[in-house]
């Protein structure tokens, strides 16, 4: 596929799609029981919710876009390096799903070769959409949302997640941690990076940070945050944040300080 495509046309089709995903979710959230729950590894579930809602996802999106691959958790299409590939969680945050809390999230970005071009995040709970294209602002819900003004760690609030693999650096983390609470306003762990991500978007957290994550649980909320004033870096200031499993984010006005925070604890 050469021709050019209509990010903006694209953006309300994916968020038509991961709305409709998000009421099927929704919907099987009263009927799912701990029979349906697979271990795929230690603390990481899946159930039939998850693999539905990304079969439905992948044939949507195939309709939208007939030659693009497809970067998936639960693995139901692959890619080989096509011009537009689909990065999807089909529910970010399943074990809250499980549990019946809150945030979990549909999570779908499209990379045109290597660059992000449209992201949307589908807070299921809230029925919040997020959402930005290439070259648009950054909305929830239809309105324009901004990254927080906030530019002192006292004033800040810092969303996080704690890993469920690779629990070796623990104590490292254990130590950012400890110091973000003495010198921030808290520190919350909703349990779906995409949201967190998408509330740094928003103004409602002021950084966040994670390791042990996912292409699929970051890129949409990446996409989203940096198109509403945000940026993004891995551990060590540089930009393998999508493929390496880390992440800072935080508004333009905090990340230096953020990431200086994160790096002393984390970076190599």
């Amino acid at each position: 596929m050469t021709h050019s495509i209509n990010y903006q046309l694209i953006c309300r089709k994916v968020q038509e799609i991961a709305r409709e995903t998000g009421n099927f979710i929704r919907g099987e959230r009263e009927k799912i029981s701990e029979k349906d729950v697979e271990l795929k590894s230690v603390s990481s579930l899946v159930t039939y919710v998850d693999k539905t809602a990304e079969s439905r996802i992948v044939a949507a999106l195939r309709e939208l876009i007939p030659d693009s691959g497809f970067i998936t958790e639960e693995g139901t299409a692959s890619h080989s390096n096509e011009k537009f590939r689909w990065i999807i969680d089909p529910l970010d945050g399943t074990t809250n799903f499980i549990h019946g809390i809150a945030p979990h999230s549909v999570s779908i970005a499209l990379l045109e070769d290597d660059e992000l071009v449209v992201g949307v995040v589908y807070e299921v709970g809230q029925n919040e959409m997020f959402y930005a294209w290439k070259g648009s602002s950054a909305y929830l819900n239809g309105k324009e949302i901004k990254v927080s003004p906030t530019s002192k760690i006292e004033d800040t609030l810092i969303g996080t997640g704690f890993p469920y693999y690779a629990f070796d650096r623990v104590d490292d983390y254990i130590a950012a941690m400890r110091y973000l609470m003495e010198h921030t306003r808290g520190l919350r762990r909703f349990g779906s990076a995409a949201v967190d991500l998408s509330y740094v978007a928003a103004g409602r957290f002021d950084g966040f940070f994670e390791h042990a994550l996912h292409s699929w649980d970051v890129a949409a909320g990446v996409f989203i945050l940096q198109q509403a004033g945000g940026k993004v870096s891995d551990f060590n200031g540089e930009n393998n944040w999508l493929f390496g499993g880390e992440i800072v984010a935080a508004s333009n006005n905090f990340f230096g300080e953020f990431y200086t925070v994160v790096h002393k604890h984390l970076g190599n």
